[in-house]
């Protein structure tokens, strides 16, 4: 085998680490990661299953070990993961677990460009926010209460949660600078949207953008 590839393809992943259990076809793949809620783990594109698992097979990674047919039903191929398949997903899983990735979320590009907005309209907006994160951290909390699951098999969903509760935790203060005008140059951003003309030193610092060395 060559050089270990980086995580890539998280579908890659998580087919071989299902695989590991029993050889599937990629029908049963599908089925199995979805009874098991993988779609809400890692962002998985199911139209690109079947050429993820051939991917897979090409790199020696997986290997077919029968094909079958019903009646006028398309045939279907049994694949079982390889030692090199094996030996792939552990390190993928290491990889994951130690190296912290940059990972953009879509509330971060909202607050990227919350500026656009004034501060009186973003508040109620933070608001809505705040109590949508609270009614999903209850629902969370209950699902987790009820789950019957040994816990090693459940931790992503407490990390998940933990992770909301976090960002409600940072909303909420948020929201308290702006309602009680302690944020930094409240009025000077609400100015702005008054008169279109930001203050000639942050139009300087906007221009030129971040510095990083």
């Amino acid at each position: 085998m060559g050089k270990r590839r980086p995580v890539g393809n998280l579908l890659a992943l998580a087919v071989l680490t299902v695989v590991v259990q029993r050889p599937m076809h990629p029908y049963e793949m599908a089925s199995v990661l979805r009874a098991r809620g993988k779609d809400q783990d890692m962002r998985i594109k199911w139209g690109s299953l079947y050429t993820v698992v051939r991917n897979l097979e090409k790199h020696g990674l997986l290997e077919a070990v029968e094909s079958t047919r019903q009646g006028a039903r398309p045939e279907r191929t049994v694949y079982r993961i390889t030692d090199a398949g094996r030996a792939e997903a552990d390190d993928w899983t290491r990889e994951l677990l130690s190296t912290p990735r940059h990972e953009p979320s879509a509330f971060e590009a909202g607050l990227s460009v919350m500026a656009g907005l004034g501060p009186d309209e973003v508040t109620p907006l933070l608001r809505q926010r705040l109590q949508l994160l609270e009614q999903r951290i209850e629902a969370d909390r209950q699902a987790l209460e009820q789950e019957e699951l040994p816990r090693l098999f459940r931790v992503e969903s407490e990390y998940a949660l933990a992770m909301r509760e976090a960002e409600a935790a940072w909303v909420r203060s948020l929201l308290a600078e702006l309602i009680d005008g302690t944020f930094p140059d409240i009025e000077g951003w609400r100015a702005y949207h008054g008169t279109g003309r930001l203050p000639d030193a942050v139009a300087d610092l906007a221009e030129r953008g971040r510095t990083t060395d």
